[in-house]
């Protein structure tokens, strides 16, 4: 009777790890891929994307470059104000229209006249 009794615990005891274990998440990959899906940061990136996207793609667009900036902004607005110039011959930086010409010379018009930066 001990023995049966033994055996019946130990089986109850083993129902309840393989219960237990078998919540675990099989896809740890596919867990990471929902989370991120669903946080609430992914879609804060995304929205700045999107903004950064309609700022590359019209060079009329004003790029604020201010002194309070950190370094990694003051990079990224940087690096879209030169894409705009290569891709455009224009971009407008801190409120001034800034102009590239054929031979990758950089300037403004200031009272009508060319300004080479």
């Amino acid at each position: 009777m001990n023995v049966f009794l033994v055996f019946l615990i130990l089986g109850v005891i083993f129902l309840v790890f393989k219960k237990i274990s078998s919540k675990k998440t099989k896809n740890l990959k596919l867990d990471k891929f929902k989370n991120k899906l669903q946080s609430t940061q992914t879609n804060i990136d995304r929205i700045f994307l999107r903004e950064e996207e309609k700022t590359f793609s019209n060079p009329n667009i004003n790029i604020y470059i201010g002194v309070y900036d950190n370094e990694e902004n003051i990079n990224r607005k940087s690096n879209i104000h030169r894409a705009r110039l290569s891709k455009f011959k224009k971009s407008k930086l801190n409120g001034e229209m800034i102009f590239q010409d054929d031979e990758q010379r950089i300037y403004k018009f200031n009272d009508g006249k060319k300004v080479y930066l």
